[in-house]
């Protein structure tokens, strides 16, 4: 049996590289629709940040499924991929 989608929001400002807001819902897909559209209001007027209302089994999950929003995971995955023609063949 498969666990039930629990629904988190995230809130990325890219300017800071940094996420500034998690919540979980658990399996209340209405109100986190609510907050979703809050936030979504709330910075309307700024292309730097992102807001996501991400299904999932676990915060775990959206964890690897999200990479690019938790602290510094940004950061190093671009670092990575700049430094990959410097791997052996």
């Amino acid at each position: 049996m498969s666990a039930a989608i629990q629904h988190f929001l995230l809130v990325f400002d890219h300017a800071k590289d940094e996420l500034i807001a998690a919540q979980e819902f658990g399996r209340d897909v209405e109100r986190a629709t609510e907050a979703y559209s809050e936030m979504e209001k709330a910075y309307a007027n700024n292309n730097a940040i992102d807001i996501v209302l991400v299904g999932s089994d676990s915060l775990e999950t959206v964890k690897i499924t999200h990479a690019n929003y938790f602290a510094g995971r940004a950061r190093r995955l671009m670092h990575n991929a700049l430094h990959l023609d410097q791997m052996p063949a």
